[in-house]
């Protein structure tokens, strides 16, 4: 198939394919590879672009319907792990985990608060602390959507032999190591 041709028909569907991307060949190295290995690795990260993209349709989807930002839910999964393992946690606490400065926390809080997705207590030994807890209603929208999709996916990896955990492990970890590194300068 020529290159423009093949361009011009797997572009749309096959975003990730050198062939298109490089006709040039000056980004990707591919000289050692088959049409079929570049098709069969093309399948594998258009396979990884459906699971990424569907995986944040349904976060934001969860996120519209709570009216949620993403750092709320992610306080909000935070605290409810926290919960689970009979675990205190203070707002101080939460600005570490969420990486945010001790006012956007106060903002997150207030307005989590309002909204009715979470409480404040106070801390029973000291007066000056405050212990954040979720409501049970917030609680149980989060485990009626994520709750269920998690299980689900926690499924599909668990019917998985250990050799192939194994190495979609080392594949996701190897990409997130690209992905954490600067790209060269050119």
């Amino acid at each position: 198939m020529s290159t423009s041709r093949y361009w011009f028909s797997s572009f749309r569907d096959r975003p990730a394919d050198p062939r298109a991307l490089d006709t040039s060949r000056q980004i990707m190295d591919r000289e050692n590879l088959s049409d079929a290995d570049i098709d069969h690795t093309v399948e594998l990260l258009n396979a990884l672009r459906r699971w990424r993209e569907t995986d944040q349709q349904m976060r934001q989807s969860t996120q519209s319907d709570m009216n949620l930002g993403e750092n709320d839910m992610k306080a909000l999964r935070f605290l409810i792990a926290a919960q689970a393992n009979n675990r205190a946690v203070t707002p101080t606490e939460l600005t570490h985990h969420l990486g945010i400065s001790s006012a956007s926390t106060t903002k997150l809080l207030d307005r989590l608060a309002a909204s009715g997705h979470v409480t404040r207590n106070p801390h029973p030994r000291d007066r000056r602390a405050v212990l954040l807890t979720v409501t049970a209603e917030s609680h149980r929208q989060i485990r009626a959507t994520l709750g269920s999709r998690h299980s689900q996916m926690f499924d599909v990896a668990a019917r998985l032999s250990p050799e192939n955990r194994d190495t979609i492990i080392h594949f996701l970890t190897a990409l997130s190591d690209v992905n954490a590194t600067d790209p060269p300068d050119h």
